[in-house]
């Protein structure tokens, strides 16, 4: 058991760092347009202070955070080529403190005010 979670201690550690090198591939004119965009969305939503799911909605509110986030961070790791995603990885492990993406808060916050309108409107419609 111990092995385990000494194990997910380091996977956890790694996510983070590759969360950071995502952010810093985004930025980096070298990183290819289509994985720019990938790390970009990745890198913005992982840092992002509001969840899309929130935490507290039943499984579905940690299934971003167990399931979608790891599964982005991978596919954009697949997408910067292995050389520059070694010296980002490098770059994020010497930075001290993780980033925050206000971008991806604003379209997080975007998305649940378009869905608050659309639900409220189809309720007025469905009711009215």
């Amino acid at each position: 058991m111990e092995n385990i979670l000494a194990r997910l201690k380091v996977w956890a550690k790694e996510l983070k760092r590759d969360i950071v090198a995502l952010w810093i591939a985004a930025r980096d004119p070298r990183t290819p347009w289509h994985a720019k965009i990938a790390a970009a969305a990745v890198a913005a939503y992982a840092l992002s202070p509001i969840d899309l799911i929130p935490d507290f909605v039943p499984v579905l509110g940690y299934l971003d955070d167990l399931v979608i986030v790891p599964l982005g961070i991978a596919l954009a790791i697949r997408l910067v080529p292995k050389d520059l995603m070694a010296e980002y990885r490098r770059e994020a492990a010497r930075r001290e403190g993780r980033p925050r993406s206000l971008a991806g808060a604003a379209v997080i916050a975007l998305l649940w005010l378009i869905a608050l309108v659309a639900a409220s409107w189809w309720l007025y419609d469905s009711l009215g």
